[in-house]
Order: C-alpha cells, then sequence, then structure tokens
C-alpha cells in the first residue's frame, strides 16, 4: 500500500509542477481523434516482402525485399539534400 502512496505521490507532483505535461493531457482527453506515427506504408510492405520471402512465395534478392526502407531513405535524403541546396542558393542571392 506504500508504493502505491508513492506513485500517487509522484503523480500529483509532476501534474502540479509541470504545467506542460498538465495542459497536454488536458488537451488529450478533449479531443476525440488521436493520431500516431504508427508503422507506415513503407514499413508494412518491408514486412509483407520479408513475410513472402521468408514463407517461399517469392524468390527475390534481399536487396528487393528490403528496397521500401533503403528506397524511402534515399527520397528522404535526397529532398534534405535539395532542401539545402536550395536554402545555400537563396542564402547567396
Amino acid at each position: 500500500m506504500k508504493e502505491k502512496n508513492c506513485i500517487i505521490t509522484f503523480y500529483q507532483i509532476i501534474q502540479e509542477n509541470c504545467p506542460i505535461l498538465n495542459n497536454k493531457e488536458k488537451k488529450m482527453s478533449n479531443s476525440s481523434s488521436s493520431s500516431s506515427g504508427g508503422i507506415g506504408f513503407f514499413g508494412l510492405l518491408t514486412i509483407l516482402f520479408i513475410g513472402l520471402k521468408l514463407g517461399g512465395v517469392i524468390n527475390w534478392s534481399w536487396l528487393w525485399v528490403l528496397s521500401p526502407l533503403w528506397i524511402s531513405f534515399s527520397v528522404a535524403v535526397l529532398f534534405i539534400v535539395i532542401f539545402v541546396v536550395v536554402a545555400i542558393c537563396l542564402k547567396n542571392k
């Protein structure tokens, strides 16, 4: 019973002394919809490809089975490089 009181007391201290967390909890309780990052399309596609490969349904190389991971990573890096180049060009004008 003593441990439970410590947890409640710690929670009450955090709630009283941390307005950011307190406001976040209020906002989350007032909203009817919630969003979460989740695994995403490319993650699900990768899991599907791995399952198909391990199940013997497809006979692809592992390079192509894991392609959703490296293709999405490459696209993200490409966008970052483009953003940096454009920012440098605009800064030099």
